[in-house]
């Protein structure tokens, strides 16, 4: 697979990652197969992934275990990344969010236990704590680099003040948030700031949470499916998202692509400091995700597939009230 690089003086990865959130939580949860979805990791592998990205939250707590699994014999071929900060207890009851020193320090050593590593690759605050300066945060999060438990540091659905004041206390690897056609908030002002100090930015939900696939034509989740919440995907918003993707399949048809590859092909030719990080348990479409980042697309359909997906064309928020309080803090 091609590289691209997180940031000015970061690492290279696959142009294309893994996100691991959905085969333990989120996605139909009660469909849930730890060793179909460890098969699924090391197909990823196998094709030419580095980067697979988890998270505490997920599960919660089972997402980095079954991460662990995957990767105890291939620890050298993957670039880790996982997250901290959204506090969840063992029954997935939201806690709050967490940016004391002490968390941070509590949170990094019980990762490592669940994901049977001696270093995280690159370590990201999932949300910032509202009544914590980002600074003591970071500050925290640094001293682990300085104690080899971390390599790299990140940021998560961050604004663009508080990436400058993070990034000031300690050089910030990567910035990571949700990023696609349906998605293009972070071009207002996020992804030029990230660019300015030489951050990369890690695109996850590349393909709306399945929508951008063109697969889903309604609403008819399993119960637990967080997408039931969303307003994207409810009533009006969600007939008029769709005419949106039917625009994209068209365009996809005549590449002779599917449209999750024409959409995951756009977001890798945003730049060379851009790395989607689509997920799935289907052995199939990791296959098809991964093929995408191969797809060139030439200056004129890139700006077609812009024209019928404009940056303000989507409807509805891409979380509920409660997601929306958490993000670009």
């Amino acid at each position: 697979m091609k590289q691209h690089q997180l940031g000015r003086n970061g690492p290279m990865v696959g142009a294309i990652g893994f996100g691991c959130m959905g085969l333990s939580d989120f996605y139909n949860p009660d469909r849930r197969n730890d060793d179909a979805a460890i098969a699924v990791l090391n197909h990823a592998l196998d094709l030419g992934v580095t980067m697979l990205d988890t998270a505490d939250m997920y599960g919660p707590f089972t997402n980095e275990i079954l991460v662990g699994k995957a990767i105890a014999e291939r620890r050298d071929q993957v670039f880790l990344a996982t997250k901290f900060g959204i506090m969840r207890d063992s029954d997935g009851k939201r806690l709050g969010i967490n940016g004391r020193p002490d968390y941070v320090r509590q949170s990094c050593d019980n990762s490592l236990q669940r994901l049977k590593v001696d270093v995280i690759d690159l370590y990201y605050l999932h949300r910032k704590d509202p009544t914590v300066p980002v600074e003591e945060t970071v500050g925290a999060m640094a001293d682990l680099v300085k104690a080899g438990k971390v390599r790299y540091l990140g940021l998560s659905e961050a604004n663009a003040d508080t990436i400058k004041r993070g990034h000031a206390v300690h050089p910030i690897t990567a910035l990571q948030s949700e990023y696609s056609l349906w998605t293009r908030d972070p071009e207002e002002s996020v992804l030029p700031v990230c660019r300015k100090l030489g951050i990369g930015f890690v695109a996850y939900s590349p393909l709306g949470r399945g929508f951008l696939s063109g697969q889903i034509r309604d609403a008819n989740f399993a119960a637990g499916d967080f997408r039931l919440s969303s307003p994207r995907f409810q009533g009006d918003n969600l007939a008029a998202n769709l005419a949106l993707v039917d625009k994209v399949q068209e365009i996809a048809r005549e590449k002779r692509i599917t449209a999750a590859q024409l959409a995951l092909a756009w977001l890798v030719a945003q730049g060379w400091d851009v790395v989607p990080i689509p997920g799935t348990s289907n052995l199939q479409r990791v296959q098809e995700n991964v093929a995408a980042a191969e797809v060139e697309l030439d200056s004129a359909t890139l700006q077609r597939i812009t024209d019928v997906m404009p940056r303000s064309g989507v409807s509805g928020a891409r979380y509920n009230d409660d997601g929306m309080r958490t993000v670009n803090l």
